[in-house]
């Protein structure tokens, strides 16, 4: 299979960060056979000087016929106010990508408050109260006068069965095989009971699969205090985005939160973390988040086409991140190293097999 990604480079430290996440990347490809073709494309910045906007046309044209695509962080924090052309680009609405998935993982060498953490967050991308993602035109919320702000909250079935689904099924490929469904039901009968509802819909489908459900405060509080106990966590938007930012606290930062985001045929790589232009052009940016969000791309594309060279390379990405954590000899400054942007990928090189005769890379 003949897989086409495109590769976005996002703004300040993202042309740092994402070729050596591509670069990673080429070389397990190359390793297990399989066939990549890349398609460079202008977003952010680089996307508005050359074309007038930050999301241009011919950017969402060629993503339309990729199978999946890396992208760095977008400093819109810094972009002009009151310009439709400068624009957080809407990829994740322009292409109903409806899921994030977040992983919290601990390493044993790298300080952190609990060990043994090994949680995938799976948080509903396009519902909620966060209005980039959910409003056509407008926001949804509003002040009728200077005294009162109302605030919607927009939660569908077709929105909470396919990311319970999308739970499930990543639940198929890890050990613990278990779901917890993260939400507020008792509170907020309707919306989080409708959430409620269709996942327990899609666990009546995954017997195999252990299934549970949880308050969203109760599990704020497990997961600073237990977080062992948890497999995959899936939930609501807003929810998502606070317990996915618990779990990168729980493993060392935003340093170590890989990212991305699902969609029906297509997947996005995408760092958890800004584009931190304090550190641009620097050389000093840790990779490992954007080079595990590309890690997650070609698992996702293994699991979605059934393609073993892709799960293949995904797993020698795995393996080799591990081990280079596990020596301490390349880790940039916020783990505690001295390594460059650079160093950490630059020396990937396939190395013998190990003594079960499966390739392995050394970074």
């Amino acid at each position: 299979m003949n897989l086409k990604i495109g590769i976005l480079l996002g703004d300040d430290i993202g042309p740092e960060v994402v070729p050596e996440c591509v670069k990673v990347m080429k070389v397990a490809a190359a390793r297990t056979g399989l066939a990549i073709k890349w398609h460079p494309l202008p977003i952010g910045r680089a996307g508005h000087e050359a074309h007038g906007h930050t999301l241009p046309a011919l950017t969402e044209q060629g993503l339309r016929s990729l199978d999946g695509w890396i992208m760095g962080p977008i400093g819109h924090n810094a972009y002009p106010r009151g310009d439709s052309t400068w624009v957080m680009p809407p990829v994740r609405k322009r292409f109903d990508l409806f899921a994030a998935l977040r992983p919290a993982l601990s390493h044993p060498t790298i300080p952190s408050l609990h060990k043994g953490v090994d949680i995938a967050f799976l948080r509903e991308l396009t519902e909620g109260m966060l209005y980039s993602e959910t409003v056509v035109a407008g926001a949804p919320e509003f002040r009728p006068n200077d005294d009162i702000t109302v605030g919607m909250r927009v939660i569908t079935r077709k929105g909470s069965n396919r990311v319970a689904r999308e739970a499930f099924e990543l639940a198929r490929t890890r050990k613990k095989r278990k779901v917890t469904a993260a939400h507020k039901e008792p509170v907020y009968r309707l919306a989080c009971g409708m959430f409620a509802e269709e996942c327990r819909k899609v666990a009546k489908e995954y017997p195999d699969i252990a299934f549970e459900e949880m308050m969203i405060d109760s599990i704020a509080m497990k997961l600073v205090v237990e977080p062992q106990r948890f497999d995959v966590v899936v939930t609501t938007n807003q929810f998502g985005d606070i317990l996915t930012d618990i779990g990168a606290g729980l493993v060392g930062g935003l340093g170590l939160a890989p990212g991305l985001c699902v969609g029906e045929k297509q997947a996005m790589a995408q760092a958890t973390h800004g584009s931190a232009p304090d550190i641009s052009g620097r050389n000093i940016a840790n990779p490992y988040a954007m080079i595990m969000s590309g890690q997650m791309l070609l698992s996702w594309l293994g699991r979605k086409h059934k393609e073993p060279k892709a799960s293949a390379a995904a797993e020698l990405i795995q393996q080799a991140v591990t081990q280079v954590i596990a020596e301490s000899k390349r880790l940039t400054r916020d783990l505690g190293g001295n390594a460059s942007t650079t160093i950490v990928a630059s020396k990937l090189t396939p190395s013998n097999s190990n003594s079960n005769g499966t390739a392995r890379l050394i970074l």
